[in-house]
C-alpha cells in the first residue's frame, strides 16, 4: 500500500526524487486523456481536450507534479505548440490577405472585435477581475496560446509567477467554447434559412470568396478570330490573369495534342486545357471561345500527368521560370500544391521543399523532371532540426524585447507565446527566399505540435485541479460558465449573420471561418461531416493564422491595460 501511495503521490526518496514521479503522473494523464479523445457522441468529440479534464481530476486528488518541473513543462509545451503552428502556416500567412482571403480575414477581425467588446462589457458591468475574465475568454474561444499570453502578461505586470484564476477560468470555459460554436452553427443554419444542397453546389464551383484560393481545370475551344494565330504569351499579356494552358489539341493535325509553350500559336478550332481560379473562368472563356467537355484521357499514350514531390534543397526558393522545364525537358508544371492549397503555376512562383507539383509531358520528360526535383520521401524523412531550435532561440529573444504602447505604464513583451509564433511565421515565409530549408513532413510537424499541446493541457489541468471542483460548485464558477457562453456565442452568431448578409459568403466556407476564428478543430469536423466539399477546410486554414495572431496579441494588450 505504501508503494502505491508513493507511486501516485510521490516521495522525495522515491525513484530518485520528484522528477520520475512527475513524469509518471504526466504520462498517466496523457494516456487517459488521449484514450478518452477517441470517444464520440453523435459524431462529436472533444478530442485532446480530454487531457485537460484528466489533469483536472488527477489534480483534484492531489496527484501533483514538482512545482518547478510543472512550470517548465507548461511553458515548453506551449512553445513547441505555437512554434510548430507558425512554421506550418508561415509560407501562406501573407498570401492569405490577398484576394478572397482579405475578405475572410476581415470578417475574422470583426468577430474578434465583437469578442473584445463583449469581454469589456462583462468586465465593466460585473466588476469581475480582468485576470479571471482573460482566462474565461481564452477558454471560450478554445485558444490555448491566448491563455499563455494572458499568463505571461499578468506575470510581467505584477512580477509574479502565475495567477491561478486565469487557468481556472480557462478550464471552466473550455467545454463551452468547443460545444458553443457547434451549437451556434446549428442555430445559424436555421436563422439564415440555408439551403444545404444549393450551398454545396456553390461550394463545388468555388464561390463564396474561395475563388482566389482554389483552382479549376476546364477545356476551351478556340473560336475567336481576334486570337486566331496569336501566341499564348500575347494572350496572357492581354488577359492579365493568372492561368495556365497545359495542353492543346489540334484536330487538323492528325488528332495530335501537345504541350503548350509561350510561343505556341493558338488557332481557330483548337481545344486547350486551362488551369485557373474559378472567378477567371468566365473571362477566359469569353475571350478565347467556349467551354467544352473534352476527354483528354484518350491521349494518355503520348502525354502523362504526374504529381512530383520537391525534396531537393537546392530548389528551395527557385521560381518555376528558373527551372526552364519547357525549353530543356519539354514538360510543363501546371499546378503547385502547398500545405493543401493549389496554386497556379505562374513563371514567377517560387517553389519550396515539400511542394507537390503536377507535371505534364512525355514519359521521358516527366521522368527527367522527377530526377531534378527529387521526389524522394526518404530525403524528407530526415527532419530539419536547425530551423526548429534556431527559431525557438530567436523566439525567446524576441519574447523578452520590451516595447512601449502609449497609455500603458508597463513595457509590453510578446512573451513565450507571441515571440516564437512570430519568428516561426517569418522563418516559414522568408526561409525559402534565403535558401533556409524550414520544411518538415506533415507528420513530423503534427507530432511536434500535438506533443507540445498535450503536455501544456495536462499541466494546466494538474495545476488547477485542486481548486476546479470548488470553483464549479460555487456561485462564481457558474457565473464564469455563463460569461464564457456569452463570449463564445455572441461573436459567432453576429459574425455569421454579418458574413452571410454583408459579404455573401458561402455557408460552408463561413462555418469554416467561424471554426478557424475560434481555432476550434471539433467544430471544423462537425461541418466537414455535413459536406463533401473542402470549402470549410479551406476557409478554416485561410483565417487560422491571422485569428491565432489576433487572439494572442489582443488578449495580451487587454491584460496590460485592464489587469
Amino acid at each position: 500500500m505504501e508503494v502505491i501511495n508513493k507511486l501516485f503521490w510521490g516521495f522525495p526518496e522515491f525513484w530518485g526524487g520528484g522528477v520520475a514521479h512527475s513524469l509518471f503522473i504526466l504520462s498517466l494523464v496523457l494516456t487517459i486523456g488521449l484514450a478518452l479523445s477517441k470517444v464520440k457522441v453523435h459524431g462529436i468529440s472533444l478530442g485532446v481536450s480530454w487531457i485537460l479534464f484528466a489533469g483536472l481530476v488527477m489534480g483534484h486528488f492531489n496527484m501533483m507534479l514538482d512545482e518547478h518541473l510543472l512550470h517548465f513543462l507548461m511553458e515548453f509545451g506551449l512553445v513547441l505548440f505555437v512554434y510548430s503552428i507558425g512554421l506550418e502556416v508561415g509560407p501562406g500567412f501573407f498570401a492569405s490577405f490577398r484576394g478572397g482571403g482579405r475578405v475572410l480575414n476581415g470578417l475574422v477581425a470583426i468577430i474578434v472585435g465583437i469578442g473584445v467588446v463583449t469581454l469589456l462589457a462583462i468586465y465593466f458591468i460585473t466588476g469581475t477581475p480582468f485576470a479571471t475574465l482573460a482566462g474565461v475568454a481564452s477558454g471560450a474561444v478554445t485558444n490555448t496560446p491566448a491563455l499563455g499570453a494572458a499568463q505571461q502578461a499578468f506575470s510581467d505586470l505584477h512580477h509574479v509567477v502565475d495567477n491561478p484564476s486565469i487557468a481556472t477560468g480557462y478550464s471552466v470555459a473550455y467545454p463551452i467554447g468547443v460545444l458553443g460554436v457547434i451549437a451556434a452553427m446549428v442555430i445559424l443554419r436555421y436563422v439564415l434559412r440555408i439551403d444545404m444542397k444549393a450551398e454545396e453546389e456553390d461550394a463545388r464551383r468555388g464561390t463564396g470568396y474561395l475563388e482566389k484560393i482554389t483552382l479549376n481545370t476546364f477545356s476551351v475551344k478556340i473560336n475567336n478570330k481576334m486570337i486566331d494565330g496569336k501566341p499564348v504569351r500575347e494572350v496572357h499579356h492581354f488577359l492579365k490573369r493568372d492561368f495556365m494552358i497545359s495542353r492543346i489539341y489540334r484536330p487538323e493535325d492528325n488528332n495530335h495534342h501537345e504541350l503548350v509553350k509561350g510561343d505556341t500559336i493558338l488557332n481557330d478550332g483548337d481545344v486547350i486545357l486551362v488551369v485557373a481560379h474559378p472567378q477567371d473562368e468566365e473571362p477566359i472563356c469569353a475571350l478565347m471561345g467556349e467551354k467544352v467537355a473534352f476527354d483528354w484521357k484518350q491521349f494518355s499514350d503520348s502525354l502523362i500527368s504526374r504529381r512530383i514531390l520537391i525534396t531537393k534543397s537546392e530548389l528551395n526558393g527557385k521560381s518555376i521560370a528558373q527551372l526552364q522545364f519547357r525549353s530543356s525537358l519539354g514538360a510543363n508544371i501546371t499546378r503547385v500544391n502547398r500545405s493543401g492549397v493549389d496554386l497556379v503555376a505562374t513563371p514567377h512562383l517560387k517553389l519550396q521543399m515539400g511542394d507537390r507539383v503536377t507535371v505534364v509531358g512525355s514519359e521521358l520528360a516527366v521522368s527527367h523532371a522527377e530526377k531534378v526535383m527529387g521526389n524522394s520521401l526518404k530525403r524528407l524523412n530526415a527532419p530539419n532540426l536547425i530551423p526548429i531550435f534556431l527559431g525557438i532561440f530567436l523566439g525567446c529573444l524576441l519574447a523578452n524585447v520590451p516595447f512601449f504602447i502609449p497609455g500603458i505604464s508597463e513595457n509590453l513583451r510578446l512573451g513565450l507565446t507571441g515571440g516564437p509564433f512570430i519568428i516561426a511565421i517569418l522563418m516559414g515565409y522568408f526561409g525559402p527566399k534565403y535558401n533556409l530549408v524550414t520544411y518538415n513532413t506533415i507528420s513530423a510537424n503534427l507530432m511536434l505540435r500535438e506533443v507540445g499541446f498535450c503536455i501544456f493541457l495536462a499541466c494546466v489541468g494538474l495545476a488547477t485541479g485542486r481548486t476546479f471542483v470548488a470553483t464549479i460548485e460555487s456561485y462564481s464558477g457558474l457565473i464564469w460558465i455563463f460569461y464564457g457562453f456569452l463570449i463564445t456565442m455572441i461573436p459567432v452568431l453576429l459574425g455569421g449573420i454579418i458574413g452571410r448578409y454583408c459579404f455573401h459568403i458561402n455557408f460552408f466556407t463561413l462555418m469554416g471561418v467561424l471554426a478557424g476564428c475560434n481555432t476550434n478543430p471539433p467544430a471544423l469536423s462537425f461541418v466537414g461531416e455535413r459536406s463533401d466539399t473542402d470549402s470549410a477546410a479551406v476557409g478554416y486554414s485561410t483565417v487560422y493564422p491571422f485569428a491565432m495572431f489576433l487572439r494572442i496579441i489582443t488578449l495580451q494588450i487587454l491584460v496590460f491595460i485592464f489587469a
